[in-house]
């Protein structure tokens, strides 16, 4: 889920700098990215992204950096949310995610969470038990 409105350039809004037009074109097409990336490799896959994401936080775990990234985490009640691995802005130290930092979001972005969030617990209701 985008959140365009914690989104800055050197500490001012990014509405500032790129008509809402134009975030719109840019946020359809990085969801689109692992699609786009996999069809121009043709019979690779999407893998240096993840690779030096999960790297980024391998390091800041190992060397007790204390990061903010963005991650997958189990929230528990974190946005409202509850009982699932999803998306979410955390602090990554020696103790692993130490913290879940939870952004002030819009209404059209709580709404998007919420959608993301259904639609990670209808995936995990088709796995076998």
């Amino acid at each position: 889920v985008p959140i365009r409105s914690n989104t800055t350039v050197g500490g001012v809004g990014i509405s500032h700098f790129v008509n809402s037009n134009r975030l719109d074109q840019i946020e359809a097409r990085v969801r689109n990215a692992g699609g786009e990336v996999v069809a121009l490799l043709k019979d690779g896959s999407a893998y240096h992204s993840p690779a030096a994401a999960a790297i980024e936080m391998a390091e800041s775990f190992l060397k007790d950096q204390k990061k903010l990234l963005p991650c997958a985490a189990y929230v528990t009640g974190e946005f409202g949310l509850e009982g699932i691995y999803i998306g979410v802005p955390v602090i990554i130290g020696g103790q692993g995610v130490e913290q879940i930092v939870e952004i002030e979001l819009t209404g059209q972005e709580k709404e998007l969470l919420n959608l993301s969030a259904d639609r990670v617990k209808g995936l995990i209701s088709k796995l076998p038990a």
